[in-house]
């Protein structure tokens, strides 16, 4: 699939030019010619003869990135000052900070913030400890906890390189749900330490997210999360996946007036992601749902390449017994969801499916079938990238649920509160907005994580889960 100039790549050459007619012009062309995307254009200053300029390019990768400069730097009367990496640039120096939230101008601010004022508040916590979600950042703190081993679309990278995607899911965390996030990367993949860590850390948070952490063991280390913390505990890679998979379900079984109950959905994907989806899916009622790995389907009794985890999955999908590759499992079926790498269907496999095809191909950044191959095959096409319609991204779940979850103080989180932000999501559109190209709201519609965060909390009391 041929890629696309990304704001990823995005570049800003600083350029001296010659002040003649028709300059700018040479320079837009050598950048089309290059295949960039010319952006934004600014006068830095004016100088004798020359015109100092800023010109933005999105490009597709970092060797395209240095082809347009070069093709820049061909032309006569163009002198590249300088270049500039505006990805790189974004991260300079962290992108989260710490502000505080009542001012230290005086001696009397300070002995009330700090000594001696703060020790009032402390003893009434020792006497009141659920008086710490009132008066400390326990009432409004997630940690964000990875040990860096499974980052999207990278791997196993560890901590310090895996602090980038933390930050920014923490500035995610602030801007959608309104929720302080700390990100926690550990210097460790032993998965008795992370949870003991984590474990000695949860008093100042009331709640923990974890992240980018390898499967098998991110099903260990939540489940014993949830035995040991008070706090609710949600692996965002696989729950946040799910839910926001199941509210993208909901709205294709409105929009083409299905039961998606009684539909038949092929899963590919046994990891973090794709366990989760297919449990969500079961819990929620729909009976037909088959998961294939690497090895083919997944089914009971299977032994090559089995885990405990695998072996329950097992326990709850495949009704029909199947047995076999991707493509046998994929005849007749409804529903196709990918999470897990690309190119791995074919347009053969998208023809066996039954009427009207659903593809969920998300694999990120390249899908388990190119979309432009897909497109002319199936009715419903969503994807994990923003470059094409109906992009399932997590960011539609996890600032609302969490939100929600601290406004009440929650205890934990079962499948019935996921289930609710799944339903919250989805009927954030109402029927007449519904379209083949629209069938999950836009990251940036706030309004999401309202819903999300209102219908997560509601639940919550239902489930006797709330503090308050």
């Amino acid at each position: 699939m041929e890629r696309r100039p990304s704001p990823s790549y995005s570049i800003t050459i600083r350029a001296s030019i010659e002040n003649r007619i028709g300059m700018f012009a040479r320079i837009a062309t050598a950048i089309s010619e290059a295949g960039g995307d010319l952006g934004a254009i600014d006068i830095v200053r004016v100088e004798k003869g020359r015109i100092v300029r800023d010109i933005t390019v999105n490009a597709t990768d970092e060797a395209h990135e240095k082809r347009i400069v070069n093709a820049i730097k061909a032309i006569e009367g163009v002198h590249v000052i300088r270049v500039f990496d505006r990805t790189f640039t974004a991260h300079l120096g962290g992108k989260i900070e710490i502000s505080p939230r009542y001012p230290v101008r005086t001696r009397e601010d300070l002995s009330k913030v700090y000594t001696p004022g703060v020790a009032r508040v402390c003893r009434d916590i020792l006497q009141h400890p659920e008086h710490a979600y009132r008066y400390t950042i326990k009432g409004n703190s997630v940690a964000i906890i990875s040990d860096g081993t499974a980052v999207l679309g990278l791997g196993s990278i560890g901590p310090e390189a895996a602090l980038p995607v933390m930050e920014g899911k923490a500035m995610l965390f602030k801007e959608f749900g309104g929720v302080d996030a700390y990100p926690v990367v550990l210097k460790t993949r032993d998965a008795e330490e992370i949870i003991r860590t984590v474990e000695l850390i949860s008093p100042a948070f009331g709640g923990i997210n974890l992240e980018d952490i390898s499967a098998p063991r991110c099903f260990y280390i939540e489940e014993e999360l949830r035995k040991r913390l008070d706090i609710p505990v949600f692996h965002d890679d696989q729950h946040g996946t799910a839910v926001v998979v199941l509210a993208a379900m909901i709205n294709v079984g409105r929009l083409l007036r299905k039961d998606i109950r009684k539909m038949r959905v092929v899963i590919v994907g046994a990891g973090a992601a794709g366990t989760a989806t297919a449990r969500i899916l079961v819990a929620y009622g729909i009976r037909d749902v088959t998961v294939c790995d690497r090895e083919g389907v997944v089914y009971r009794g299977r032994r090559r390449d089995m885990d405990p985890y695998k072996r329950r999955l097992a326990s709850i999908t495949n009704p029909r017994g199947l047995k076999g590759g991707i493509s046998e499992a994929m005849e007749g079926a409804d529903v196709f969801i990918g999470l897990s790498a690309p190119n791995v269907i074919t347009t053969d496999d998208i023809k066996r499916m039954g009427k009207e095809p659903v593809v969920f191909a998300l694999a990120n950044p390249e899908p388990e079938i190119p979309p432009e191959d897909a497109l002319p095959l199936v009715k419903i096409l969503a994807t994990g990238r923003s470059d094409y319609p109906n992009q399932i991204n997590n960011v539609l779940c996890f600032p609302g649920l969490f939100r929600g979850l601290l406004e009440v103080r929650a205890r934990g989180i079962n499948e019935e509160i996921k289930i609710a932000a799944a339903e919250a999501i989805a009927y954030t559109l109402k029927d007449d907005e519904l379209h083949e190209d629209y069938i999950i709201p836009g990251i940036f519609e706030k309004k999401v994580s309202e819903a999300v965060a209102h219908s997560v909390a509601m639940k919550a009391r239902e489930a006797g889960l709330s503090r308050r």
